[in-house]
């Protein structure tokens, strides 16, 4: 009964959409007459990206999104939706209230504007999503902590761990500033469509170049640069437990950091004020005009912020604080065959080994390797630092379900002087080279049916650089 409500939610989706714009957004004509349009353009696509700039007030940056990526937010939604029902175990309706009831509250009037401009773009191009459907979007990756709160027995896991991501400067790089770099690790469903390339250029606060999913406002896996010269990125930590009802939503928290920092104290600030312990992450954040770089350890009760000149941070997911360990998760620091902990013992490795040597060319290596540290191989899995939780037969991080196809989506790396042109290099894909083939999958592996409606190939691309104009 669950994957035929799921599957007939996409259809009424996907029929609601063509009745309302009789034709897909794909195909509509757009009326490009429309004021709050003219600063906002979309550029070809790249090796699997979506470029696009978006300008102005707040309403008018939502409604150039919703409009040029109209098609695109309807076909993410119809896959979030999907999986969300899935795993989550929840109709639309409890995520459309929550957006809703809980979260919309305490979302501050200029993203407010924002996502209502999203959905006044999203009805000028025929598409039947509303505001709620637009909030419950943005609010994806923390929905299932509030949903641990709502209700223990509804969604008795924690959600699956996202990432693996390093900075590094001083003596641990090629030229003594600033490397970051990242790989994002979710479903293949989602993670491929997870390939815009945004620019905003806001009517207050800073320059961003970011990555993202279609209908966000903020990046989601957490990779962007501003005009100050920050690089922000984090990984999820695992087996995370806390949600508070009354804290700010983590989806505008990081949109504000990334608008409106100037330097390390302002992101930590941001990120700590109204914290609400959705999606809690290490945050992995360098300064390009200083070198200084930091990890922030965001929990809901046990904050920490280290920084330094020389030296690294990394993140895979592991929590550090043996106090946030223990008051705030269930994860298992001694299980040395855990995914995470496994992808931290190759990090230190990797640090030490190209200690000196770290550039953007290393970077791109670290996030297609395929070492690791627990039984000495060279094999793509859940473990390594290029995951691939479709090839590992069984869970060995906080993924549970063996052969479930989800890994490593998408990868970017950058240094100070790309940070100070605003510009990445960046590939959709395992950057290791792999491709998915979702038919080939689908037919091995038919307890994951229910994916047929969304999975699609996931080709690995080529490196691109993107900088903002």
């Amino acid at each position: 009964m669950r994957r035929i409500s799921v599957l007939l939610t996409a259809l009424v989706l996907t029929l609601a959409f063509t009745l309302a714009s009789g034709e897909p957004a794909s195909n509509a004509r757009l009326k490009t007459s429309d004021g709050r349009l003219k600063k906002g353009s979309r550029g070809p696509d790249r090796n699997g990206w979506i470029q696009v700039h978006l300008e102005g007030s707040p309403s008018e940056i939502g409604f150039q999104h919703g409009y040029l990526l109209a098609s695109e937010i309807q076909d993410s939604f119809t896959d979030i939706s999907i999986e969300m029902q899935h795993d989550e175990k929840r109709d639309w309706s409890f995520f459309r209230a929550a957006a809703r009831n809980v979260f919309w509250p305490h979302v501050e009037q200029e993203y407010r504007d924002e996502l209502a401009g999203i959905a006044a773009g999203l009805k000028a191009r025929g598409v039947a999503l509303d505001l709620w459907d637009v909030v419950a979007l943005n609010a994806w990756l923390e929905l299932p902590y509030y949903d641990r709160i709502a209700d223990d027995e509804a969604a008795p896991t924690a959600p699956a761990d996202h990432c693996s991501a390093f900075v590094a400067t001083g003596s641990y790089t090629r030229d003594g500033q600033i490397v970051i770099g990242h790989n994002s690790w979710t479903s293949y469903a989602s993670g491929e469509r997870w390939n815009v390339i945004f620019e905003i250029v806001p009517a207050r606060g800073r320059r961003i170049i970011m990555d993202g999913m279609p209908g966000l406002i903020h990046s989601g896996d957490d990779f962007g640069i501003n005009a100050a010269g920050l690089v922000i990125t984090e990984t999820t930590i695992s087996g995370f437990k806390g949600f508070d009802l009354q804290g700010v939503p983590e989806f505008v928290r990081a949109r504000k950091a990334m608008q409106y920092a100037a330097s390390i104290d302002d992101f930590a600030r941001i990120m700590e004020d109204g914290n609400n312990g959705g999606y809690a992450n290490t945050w992995l954040v360098a300064d390009s005009r200083t070198n200084e770089i930091a990890s922030l350890e965001l929990g809901l009760k046990n904050v920490t912020l280290e920084r330094t000149h020389d030296g690294f941070f990394v993140g895979s997911n592991f929590p550090s604080s043996p106090k946030l360990v223990r008051e705030e998760t269930d994860f298992d620091t001694t299980d040395r065959a855990r995914g995470e902990n496994t992808r931290h013992e190759r990090w230190l490795t990797l640090m030490a080994e190209y200690k000196g040597q770290i550039d953007v060319a290393a970077g791109q290596k670290f996030l297609a390797d395929h070492g690791d540290s627990f039984d000495g191989t060279s094999q793509p899995s859940e473990r390594t630092l290029c995951g691939h939780v479709d090839l590992s037969p069984r869970g060995m991080g906080s993924w549970q379900n063996p052969y479930a196809p989800a890994g490593t989506v998408q990868n970017k790396v950058t240094d100070a002087a790309g940070a100070r042109k605003m510009s990445l290099v960046a590939a959709m894909g395992h950057a290791c080279g792999l491709d998915f083939k979702a038919s080939d999958y689908l037919a091995e592996h038919s307890r994951y049916g229910w994916y047929s409606p969304i999975l699609r190939d996931m080709p690995s691309r080529e490196w691109t650089w993107f900088e903002a104009r």
